[in-house]
């Protein structure tokens, strides 16, 4: 990366930050912008060195009056969102969209060109793309601290820095903007960042159709153009005009898995407020069209649509306006509770897509061409990928809920107890009556509150058109009668839709079963006549670090994507894998492209299923020209996994894995599950307690209220180690593994081969080299003193901290390095730049929970929402935090 391109970066933040300064100085006074300014210099020197200053700096914050404690949290909080915001717009204009090393961004066109080269015809490529299957599944399990308002406001600076940068010589350009800018950083700071308010499932499903209508809407026609552009020039043709390689699905008012606010009634909510928005998208496409579409010239199909009318393309557009318009009052009208009395409505993406392709073919076939492929072809791609709907509602839901309900019914029907049958009992009971054509559920049953709940659910089910749905996924699935009873309450209660059945594998135990499960659910004869050939299943990343440690986690995951491979292709079974990642190195993220090339070679087989979760949503596809390279990252690296998958790993690798991720699996379960001060030491240091106040989503953050820590969610748990910089889950046994391979012949060479050749290694090296240069253990140790007094405790933090310290060289040598993140400049920048911004923060932080502790939990308003607004901005300044 260039200097100017670093100095283009530095100049933003440098703009913004003297702009926020002004602001603060005009609110609270110069005295105040002079004291935020010493807390600045203090951390600043601490991070060049400076261990008096590291001293002086807490003694600072421990010293300030509580009046100050709020407006100081405030204005780190508010930086650091604003290096955020100079950082994705620099990312958008020099297209890096993630943080990986220099040159392997991936370009479509190159790989189109080395894909010819290596034998693949170009029709292979237009015809493997245009059979792609990417389903990019938008999930609420937000750490996204920051409010819509602000959002908005945000990405109204970013278009005032796109502004300044393309005045020149139109210095007036340049003055308006500037003026702008400090009008929107003024609203900004006078906003209360903080929701009062936890949001509910319709609000988050809501943010969620925002990203579309705001980004992906511009997006996802920018993205046809490109490819179409690529294929022209490497294929000689376009893409199908139904292709939509890339795909959108929601988990935002179907995921119920632990949080009872999700609801039959909020899904169905969310289901009509899908389809209501996507006509008023639509309406603004026809009302262009209209306007644009205004020739006579007409192919003698749309004449005799039409009839004889002199503009036949307003005519049809017209007509079809009439039922968009009755779609949107109809669903407006149920969302309201009122009975609808208008026309026709559109039910499915062929009545929209129809008069379309209709006027695109006349325009064809009278040699407009160009007019073809204008407007009208966005609006086209538009509906191939949205469809009426704009994403389809996945459905989660836990699968002992799904027991309870044929535990109550079985009782009902005095056939015994299903919950004390063994398996094969549950599955000769179940495909019986998946057989059976007589009800299985009585009429007028009367049954517990969440039984009802669940059949509730599947009525919802039953009322849709089936393609506003996608995967109905079951957590903690298990085995087999696991699948087969949510076939059977789908065909009892859903009617004719059918959807897809996806277990989720998530515990250890779980992903080491994976296969051998599906292999005896594919085996029930019963149960292939009612799905086919097709199987879709869900990996999980979140609860498998959490239980078992990061390394032995991604171990597992691999090795059970690459047993469903083999069952799946043993049984002709086209499979469908489905990534449940989220933010975080501990909970599967990381940038995509190298994530997918470092699965399992014939995992990725032109279809993929993947959450977006949290904030990372806002980060890939906030702003149009970001999700434009997001969705490029995705279709490249699918492409490539689809037609030059990487090398399956040796036998001696695999070995060496499997001892490493013994040996770290052991390290981590001595500390976490065994260790009687890990659990006290945890509540003790994090702001674990604090957690659970802060308006973060609809969940709660623990899926039961009593328990340890093995009830918390894996965002939290994740969450509140990052705040401390500790960074545990997905490091914690990683060392243990290395340093007892390292000691032995030969261990670094093979360590160094694999990290060389074998993509998955490599991958997961250079997350845990973001993740360890994220972490800081003076920090740690900060929390330690102010929160921690008894000896055991510190003793285990000291021995958590040597743990990393000890890591941190021993990932150097193996990667022959002398400093963390070497070769990845723009990381290393973005934490270098936030550094002596988060470090006030984490020292605000660690006072304000021993104050809030010395006052059992009743400080005043202030002060608890300025605790929430550390928890804000360090989860902003260190980004993929959720």
């Amino acid at each position: 990366m260039s200097d100017d391109l670093h100095e283009s970066l530095r100049d933003n933040v440098r703009v913004l930050g003297d702009s926020l300064g002004r602001t603060i100085g005009d609110d609270q006074g110069s005295a105040f912008v002079d004291k935020i300014e010493t807390i600045r210099g203090f951390a600043k020197r601490g991070r060049q060195g400076d261990q008096p200053s590291r001293r002086e700096l807490i003694e600072f914050l421990r010293k300030l009056p509580d009046r100050d404690l709020l407006p100081v949290t405030r204005a780190f909080n508010q930086f650091l969102n604003l290096a955020n915001i100079a950082e994705q717009h620099y990312r958008a204009r020099y297209r890096r969209v993630e943080d990986y090393k220099p040159g392997s961004q991936p370009v479509l066109g190159e790989l189109l060109r080395r894909a010819q080269s290596e034998g693949h015809a170009p029709r292979k490529l237009v015809e493997t793309l245009a059979g792609m299957r990417v389903e990019l599944v938008l999930t609420a399990h937000p750490t996204e601290v920051i409010r819509r308002t602000l959002i908005q406001k945000y990405d109204a600076i970013d278009d005032c820095l796109s502004v300044i940068e393309a005045a020149g010589d139109y210095p007036e350009q340049s003055s308006r903007a500037h003026g702008r800018l400090e009008e929107l950083i003024s609203q900004a700071w006078h906003t209360d960042e903080i929701r009062h308010e936890r949001p509910t499932p319709v609000d988050e499903a809501k943010w969620g159709f925002a990203v579309i209508e705001n980004s992906l809407w511009q997006a996802v026609p920018d993205f046809h153009r490109d490819l179409d552009s690529l294929l022209l020039e490497t294929a000689g043709e376009r893409l199908p005009l139904d292709a939509a390689p890339l795909r959108f699905a929601s988990w935002m008012g179907g995921d119920r898995d632990g949080n009872p606010n999700v609801t039959a009634k909020v899904t169905r909510e969310v289901l009509l407020l899908g389809r209501w928005m996507a006509a008023d998208l639509y309406l603004r496409d026809l009302e262009q069209l209209k306007a644009e579409l205004s020739m006579w010239k007409a192919n003698s199909a749309l004449k005799a649509e039409v009839g004889d009318e002199p503009e036949p393309y307003r005519a049809l557009l017209k007509r079809l306006t009439t039922r968009v318009e009755a779609t949107r009052d109809w669903a407006k009208a149920c969302l309201d509770g009122r009975s609808h009395e208008g026309g026709p409505i559109i039910e499915t993406r062929d009545q929209l897509y129809a008069p379309l392709l209709a006027c695109y073919r006349s325009l064809c076939d009278v040699g407009l061409d160009t007019i073809a492929n204008g407007a009208l072809l966005d609006t086209l791609r538009r509906v191939a990928v949205f469809g009426v709907t704009l994403t389809k509602l996945d459905i989660r839901q836990e699968s002992s809920r799904h027991s309870q309900v044929f535990e109550e019914l079985t009782d009902f029907l005095e056939l015994g107890h299903y919950r004390e049958w063994d398996e094969q009992q549950r599955q000769d009971f179940l495909l019986a009556e998946l057989e059976s054509r007589r009800p299985l559920i009585p009429r007028r049953w009367e049954c517990s509150t969440e039984t009802r709940e669940v059949i509730d659910t599947f009525r919802v089910i039953a009322r849709e058109q089936r393609e506003a749905l996608g995967t109905y996924i079951i957590s903690m699935a298990a085995q087999p009668s696991d699948v087969l009873a949510v076939a059977l309450l789908m065909q009892e209660v859903g009617g004719d839709v059918r959807l897809p059945i996806a277990p989720l594998f998530e515990t250890l135990d779980d992903l080491n079963r994976a296969g051998d499960v599906v292999d005896r659910l594919l085996a029930l004869p019963g149960y292939r006549r009612l799905v086919g050939d097709s199987q879709e299943v869900m990996i999980g990343y979140s609860d498998s670090a959490k239980d078992a440690g990061q390394l032995a986690a991604a171990w597992a995951q691999y090795r059970a994507q690459e047993t469903l491979v083999e069952v799946c292709d043993e049984h002709a079974v086209d499979l469908t894998l489905f990534h449940g990642r989220g933010g975080t190195v501990g909970r599967g993220g990381g940038p995509a492209h190298a994530a997918i090339l470092s699965q399992p070679p014939g995992s990725v087989n032109g279809s993929l299923r993947v959450t977006e979760q949290g904030e990372m949503i806002r980060f890939k596809f906030g702003q149009p020209e970001i999700a434009l390279r997001s969705m490029e990252i995705y279709a490249c690296a699918v492409l490539e996994a689809t037609l030059l998958p990487p090398p399956a790993p040796k036998p001696h690798w695999r070995e060496e894995m499997d001892r490493l991720a013994e040996i770290a699996h052991r390290g981590y379960v001595g500390v976490v599950r065994e260790d009687p001060n890990f659990v006290p030491y945890f509540r003790a240091v994090t702001p674990e307690g604090a957690l659970g106040r802060l308006p973060l989503g609809s969940r709660p953050t623990k899926r039961r209220q009593d328990g340890g820590v093995e009830t918390l969610r894996a965002i939290p748990w994740i969450f509140a180690w990052t705040q401390t910089r500790l960074m545990l889950p997905a490091w914690l046994g990683s060392g243990d593994a290395f340093a007892t391979r390292l000691e032995e012949e030969g261990g670094l060479e093979r360590l160094r081969e694999m990290r060389r050749e074998w993509p998955f290694f490599g991958t997961y090296l250079d997350m845990l080299e973001m993740l360890l240069a994220k972490g800081d253990v003076e920090i740690t140790a900060y929390y330690e003193r102010r929160l921690v007094d008894e000896p055991a405790l510190l003793a285990l933090g000291m021995n958590l901290r040597e743990r990393f310290t000890r890591l941190q060289g021993l990932l150097l040598e193996i990667l022959d390095q002398q400093a963390l993140l070497e070769n990845t400049p723009l990381i290393r920048q973005a934490i270098a730049v936030r550094n002596p911004y988060i470090d006030p923060l984490h020292g605000l932080q660690a006072e304000l929970l021993q104050r809030n502790r010395d006052a059992d939990g009743a400080i005043s308003p202030e002060l608890s929402r300025a605790l929430m607004v550390t928890m804000a901005g360090i989860a902003a300044g260190l980004r993929n935090t959720g």
